[in-house]
């Protein structure tokens, strides 16, 4: 760092007295605009805190493009982007606020749908339509594999309709814990089966 701005950063630390954490994070604040500006950031990221642990998401200017789940590290999640989204990642609280206050209203049981977009770079090929099929189930309402992979044009591939489930990039928002067993059970779930079950009863979409 050159002199002139290492005493610019002196100033800014003796001018706001013991107050330095908030200088530093208006800092990092104009380093990440500028980074933005500059086209240096594809992907931001934050963690959001959950009933059932820490989650993270991440989003690029397209909409949401990861949200991983409490039983998978943020190293885990960081590396599937930087492999299939783009290595240049940055964590950034503040661009991710309105999914993150959606996120909360949703477990506080007061959203019903997300208004998030979505980038669904990381879904392919049949999984990629039986996740369009998913992203459209209503709040409180199920369907089965089975009917799922119909609606994704294939009836017969439930099996690969419930392997799609359980690689959704972005869960919670496309809500696969609203596709259940044929019977009516809730099946697996990234989450674990306990989290699904506990989001089915929260909506009130519990059908056994």
């Amino acid at each position: 760092m050159s002199d002139s701005k290492n005493r610019a950063l002196e100033e800014a630390l003796k001018g706001a007295g013991t107050n330095h954490a908030g200088v530093l994070e208006r800092l990092s604040n104009e380093l990440l605009a500028r980074a933005e500006d500059e086209g240096l950031v594809d992907v931001a990221y934050a963690s959001v805190d959950s009933p059932y642990g820490q989650l993270l998401v991440a989003a690029t200017g397209r909409g949401v493009v990861k949200l991983s789940l409490p039983n998978y590290t943020a190293d885990h999640a960081l590396e599937q982007i930087a492999a299939g989204v783009s290595p240049r990642i940055l964590e950034s609280p503040k661009r991710l606020d309105p999914v993150r206050r959606e996120l909360d209203s949703y477990f506080e049981g007061k959203l019903e749908r997300f208004s998030a977009k979505v980038d669904w770079t990381l879904a392919h090929g049949f999984a990629d339509r039986v996740l369009h099929v998913v992203a459209g189930i209503p709040y409180g309402q199920t369907l089965s594999y089975g009917e799922v992979a119909g609606e994704a044009g294939n009836p017969r591939a439930f099996r690969a309709a419930g392997t799609a489930c359980g690689v959704n990039p972005v869960p919670l928002i496309v809500p696969c814990h609203r596709v259940v067993q044929a019977g009516g059970k809730p099946g697996n779930y990234g989450g674990g089966p306990e989290m699904k079950l506990a989001l089915l009863e929260m909506e009130g979409a519990l059908r056994y």
